[in-house]
């Protein structure tokens, strides 16, 4: 068992019981990937495992999860919502590294800068958020290109304990996932032409910056080199760009 493993149990277990729960296609090759890293007795083996699904209202619900040892776990896990809704996305990076942990945690909003947007989507979870304030205070420095992208109930913490992860991330993150999953619930259809064009560039503004501002992007073509690591992010972490182009051509 590794330190992310009860979280994407946790998420998968509440996605059947919440969702009509489907497989997402996940690319060849992408499903499980491993490489030999390090040398003597401090050679570990990175194992990235990565799973794809899709429900109703929601084009793409997928995770990478790399176990890589006690110094390095990783849990992405992300959910996107389909193009006629107006629905946030839902983000969490866990992630553990020999200096300690990073962990973000948000419904990220189309529209940041909408009023009416944010009531409808960061006013409800608010209270959500300021509950883990004492126990997970703010982790410091965040790029400023990346504000606009994340809304004001973003959870983004460094704890120094493991046992902090293992508890109050925990809640933090089932909190989180079950609020999200209530906004699906109530989520309706976006009928008007201008709008659902303003879902679809907000979107693809969302995906470009994270396809291109990657974190994990040194990380993995260090394990897994340059080729696979660029296939990986475009055509499955990051792939609404590829989908669309699909669809026009069709």
């Amino acid at each position: 068992m590794t330190l992310y493993q009860p979280f994407l149990d946790y998420a998968i277990a509440l996605l059947q019981e919440r969702l009509d729960l489907q497989p997402y296609p996940i690319p060849d090759g992408f499903k499980t990937k491993s490489a030999m890293v390090g040398k003597g007795k401090h050679q570990d083996e990175v194992l990235t495992t990565s799973y794809g699904f899709q429900a109703p209202k929601l084009r793409q619900i997928r995770a990478a999860h790399v176990q890589g040892g006690s110094s390095l776990q990783v849990l992405n896990f992300v959910i996107f919502p389909d193009l006629n809704y107006d629905l946030p996305f839902f983000g969490a990076d866990l992630v553990t590294l020999p200096g300690g942990h990073l962990i973000a945690l948000d419904m990220q909003p189309l529209f940041r800068d909408s009023p009416t947007y944010q009531a409808k989507y960061t006013q409800p979870i608010l209270p959500i958020f300021e509950s883990y304030q004492s126990t997970l205070p703010w982790g410091g420095e965040f790029p400023e290109e990346a504000r606009p992208f994340f809304s004001p109930a973003f959870l983004w913490t460094r704890p120094q304990q493991t046992k902090v992860v293992e508890t109050h991330v925990f809640a933090a993150f089932k909190d989180y996932l079950q609020a999200y999953l209530d906004f699906v619930d109530q989520a309706e259809p976006i009928a008007h032409p201008s709008a659902l064009k303003e879902i679809e560039q907000a979107q693809l503004r969302y995906i470009r910056y994270r396809a291109e501002k990657d974190p994990a992007r040194g990380m993995f073509t260090r394990f897994y080199g340059t080729e696979w690591t660029e296939e990986y992010i475009h055509g499955f972490l990051f792939d609404l760009e590829r989908k669309l182009a699909i669809v026009d051509r069709i």
